[in-house]
C-alpha cells in the first residue's frame, strides 16, 4: 500500500479494532486496576506491560495505547510517552536521560519554563546547562562538552519565531557527540508539519494542549522517540508517574481527526494577517517563518510542510503602561490569554527588556514593544478591522 497522505493519517491512526471495539473512536477505559482471570493471564501481562498489554492503569488503557499508536505513527517514532502537560514532557524527557555531572546544551530562545526547569531544577541535581544563540548552525560543535548528555532545541523560537538550520545542528552534534540524545520542541509545527526524527532528531516533544486538543479545554504532553532512546524514555517516565487520564487521552485523539483541516485555515489566516501587518507603519517588522524577511525562512521553506497560526511582530514604539494597557484591554476578538493552538485568537505583548532576560544568550535586537498572536478560526476580515482599531487606539 502507498504511504498515506497526513489527512487520511491523522483520520486513521491508532484506530484498529481492539482500541475502537465496533465504533469510530477510541474507546474511553477508564482503569487503574487492570483484573487477570488466571496467573497465567497475570504472567502474560506483567511480560507484555511495555509493549501494549493491559497490566496497571499508570502504564495505560486502550485508550492510552490508542493514542500513543497513533502519535507514534504520525512522527515515526518507535512510541509515545504521555504526560500532563508540555512542560512535564520537556522535564521528563530531559530527566530521563542525564545524572549528576552531565551537561545540557539549551537553545537560549526556548519556552521560559523548559529554561527554568534548567536554572532551578538540573542546578540542584549537579546537572550544568550552557545556553547558546538561538540562530547557531553547525558551530554549535563548539559548545559540545565530553559530558554533553542531552541538546534541546525548539524550532521556531519561542515568541521571537527564528528557525534554526536543524540538519546542521544534528550533523556537528553527531560528530563531536554520537550518544548524546537531541532533542526538539516541536509544538509550533505540531509534530507534523516537521518530521523531526527523520532529520536526525531523537525525541519530539510538543504540548499537545495546543494544536492536538485545538479547543483550549484540557492539558497534555507528548514525547516521541526513536528505537535508540524509547525504552528509557518509557521506563523513566513510568518510574515518575507519569501518565494522563483516560479522558484527556480520548480527546487528544478526537483532536488528532480534524488537526489537518484546523492546521490549514490557521496557516491560511495567519499569512493573510502577518502580510498585513507587514504594510503597517506602526510596525517594525513581522516574525513568520512563512515571510522570506523572518530569520531562517531559508531552513523553513527547506524542511517544513507547513505553517501554524503563532507569530509575533514588533512595534517601532515600545509602549509604556498606560499605552499597552489602552491598546491590549479593548479587543473584541482577540483575548488575552497563555497558550494557543484552540480555535481561539490570542494576544499578548512583551517589552524588549523582558525577553531580554529571559536570552541567557544573544538577547534581543529590537527596542520596540513585541505582540504575539495566536490566529484561531474566526473570518480574518473581523480580525483585521479589530488590529485595526488596535492601531487606532495608539494614536488616538
Amino acid at each position: 500500500m502507498a504511504t498515506k497522505k497526513l489527512d487520511t493519517a491523522l483520520v486513521s491512526a491508532g484506530r484498529n479494532k481492539r482500541y475502537t471495539q465496533g465504533a469510530v473512536n477510541s474507546v474511553i477505559q477508564r482503569a487503574s486496576s487492570l483484573v487477570f482471570d488466571t496467573v497465567a493471564d497475570k504472567q502474560r501481562a506483567t511480560a507484555g506491560r511495555a509493549e501494549g498489554e493491559l497490566f496497571y492503569g499508570r502504564r495505560g488503557t486502550l485508550t492510552h495505547f490508542s493514542l500513543q499508536d497513533a502519535m507514534s505513527e504520525l512522527e515515526g517514532g518507535a512510541g509515545c510517552a504521555l504526560y500532563p502537560c508540555g512542560a512535564a514532557a520537556v522535564a521528563n524527557a530531559i530527566l530521563a536521560f542525564v545524572e549528576a555531572g552531565d551537561h545540557v546544551l539549551m537553545s537560549g530562545a526556548v519556552y521560559e519554563p523548559t529554561q527554568d526547569f534548567c536554572s532551578k531544577i538540573l542546578t540542584k541535581m549537579q546537572v550544568t546547562t550552557t545556553w547558546f544563540n538561538h540562530c547557531t548552525g553547525s558551530e554549535i560543535g563548539e559548545l559540545v562538552q565530553p559530558n554533553t548528555r542531552v541538546v534541546f532545541l525548539e524550532s521556531p523560537a519561542s515568541v521571537t519565531m527564528e528557525v534554526q538550520d536543524i540538519p546542521a545542528i544534528v550533523a556537528a552534534v553527531r560528530a563531536k557527540a554520537p550518544e548524546a540524545i537531541i532533542m526538539l520542541d516541536n509544538t509550533w509545527a505540531a509534530g507534523v508539519l516537521f518530521n523531526a526524527l527523520s532529520f536526525g532528531i531523537d525525541i519530539s516533544i510538543q504540548a499537545g494542549t495546543k494544536y492536538i486538543i485545538g479547543h483550549s479545554d484540557a492539558m497534555i504532553g507528548t514525547a516521541v522517540a526513536n528505537a535508540r532512546c524509547w525504552p528509557q524514555l518509557r521506563e523513566n517516565s513510568y518510574l515518575m508517574g507519569q501518565m494522563v487520564d483516560a479522558d484527556t487521552a480520548y480527546m487528544a485523539s478526537r483532536g488528532l481527526r480534524t488537526l489537518g483541516t484546523r492546521l490549514r485555515q490557521h496557516e491560511e489566516s495567519a499569512l493573510q494577517v502577518a502580510e498585513w501587518l507587514t504594510g503597517r507603519p506602526e510596525v517594525a517588522r513581522v516574525n513568520h517563518p512563512a515571510l522570506a524577511q523572518s530569520p531562517g525562512h531559508r531552513f523553513w521553506q527547506r524542511d517544513f510542510s507547513g505553517s501554524s497560526g503563532l507569530f509575533s511582530f514588533v512595534l517601532h514604539e515600545r509602549l509604556d503602561a498606560q499605552q499597552l494597557a489602552n491598546y491590549l484591554d479593548r479587543f473584541h476578538h482577540f483575548s488575552m490569554a497563555y497558550s494557543w493552538g484552540g480555535y481561539e485568537s490570542l494576544i499578548l505583548a512583551s517589552q524588549p527588556e523582558e525577553l531580554a532576560a529571559i536570552r541567557p544568550a544573544g538577547g534581543v535586537d529590537f527596542t520596540g514593544t513585541l505582540i504575539r498572536l495566536h490566529i484561531g478560526l474566526e473570518h480574518v476580515s473581523d480580525l483585521l478591522a479589530d488590529l485595526q482599531a488596535g492601531f487606532d487606539r495608539l494614536t488616538n
